[in-house]
């Protein structure tokens, strides 16, 4: 039996339609979710549904009871997201999983000096707590999702001109999150992972500047790129009322990029798919010019 977390996310709910794709009966896949409501795609595809939550201690153990292989889709959940793993490590150990395959983070700095220490210090304490509790593990190093480029790039990009975000020069190895979760689901089916750390990145890196040249270069209009003060970007945001656990996140993200923590390309993810990924500035057009892909 597969138990998939998160299922009625996109990463979750992408996993298990691929093993159903690949010949796992529904029968041997449990889909996790919190409420009936999520629970209701999945029933006419016969899918076992376990209604869970990370803070809920108890309905854990009931549903990775009889499991043998847990694909934990961390939280997104980023003030309760280390007592929320620490249920899940201790539930899978109390039940005897075999094998748990955990969507971690890519990253190059292993300390308070990165800039997304916020988001990497649960991950970090989430990989040592799964190493301790003696389950064979697989840990899933994913990059920046691809399909959240476009959020730092602009909407309406092509009207203003200019991509606004303090990245410096630095370069991003962002990977679709569908191909991520494809690639995880695929791990999940095959033998052999067990102790092992993949890095989910591209294969290239690509700059805000490149993406600048490539959206003025198809649009023929004149797009720039600019890379303030992290300060004056975030006082942007606040002016354009976003609010301000996003714009902490996003000027995070914005200055690991500044800091080449997220260009990390690494052939791994190509590899478990056993084909190209779906290149970079070929996701931008198809965003920004879908009549053009």
């Amino acid at each position: 039996m597969i138990l998939v977390t998160g299922a009625s996310g996109h990463f979750g709910s992408t996993a298990i339609h691929t093993l159903l794709e690949n010949g796992i009966p529904a029968s041997q896949i449990k889909a996790l979710v919190r409420t009936p409501a999520a629970a209701e795609p999945w029933h006419p595809l016969g899918i076992e549904v376990a209604l869970g939550d990370y803070d809920d201690y108890a309905s854990l153990i009931k549903a990775f009871t009889g499991v043998s292989k847990v694909l934990f889709v961390s939280s997104s959940d980023l003030s309760h997201r280390l007592s929320q793993h620490r249920n899940v490590v201790l539930a899978a150990k109390e039940v005897g999983v075999a094998h748990l395959i955990y969507t971690s983070f890519q990253r190059t700095t292993e300390s308070s000096a990165s800039p997304l220490w916020g988001v990497a210090e649960s991950h970090l304490q989430t990989e040592r707590w799964i190493e301790e509790s003696g389950i064979p593990y697989t840990f899933l190093r994913n990059n920046l999702y691809l399909d959240f480029l476009p959020a730092f790039i602009g909407a309406e990009v092509l009207q203003t001109g200019v991509i606004f975000v303090p990245a410096g020069t630095g370069r991003i190895s962002a990977v679709l999150r569908s191909e991520m979760a494809e690639a995880a689901a695929k791990i999940v089916l095959t033998p052999g992972h067990e102790g092992k750390v993949y890095s989910f990145s591209h294969t290239e890196s690509v700059s805000y500047e490149t993406i600048a040249q490539h959206l003025a270069a198809l649009s023929g209009k004149s797009v720039v790129y600019v890379s303030p003060e992290v300060d004056v970007y975030a006082k942007t945001l606040a002016e354009f009322g976003v609010p301000a656990e996003s714009i902490g996140i996003f000027s995070s993200f914005a200055l690991a990029q500044a800091s080449w923590e997220l260009d990390a390309p690494s052939t791994d993810l190509a590899t478990i798919l056993g084909r190209p990924l779906t290149p970079i500035l070929e996701y931008i057009t198809n965003i920004y010019f879908p009549t053009q892909a």
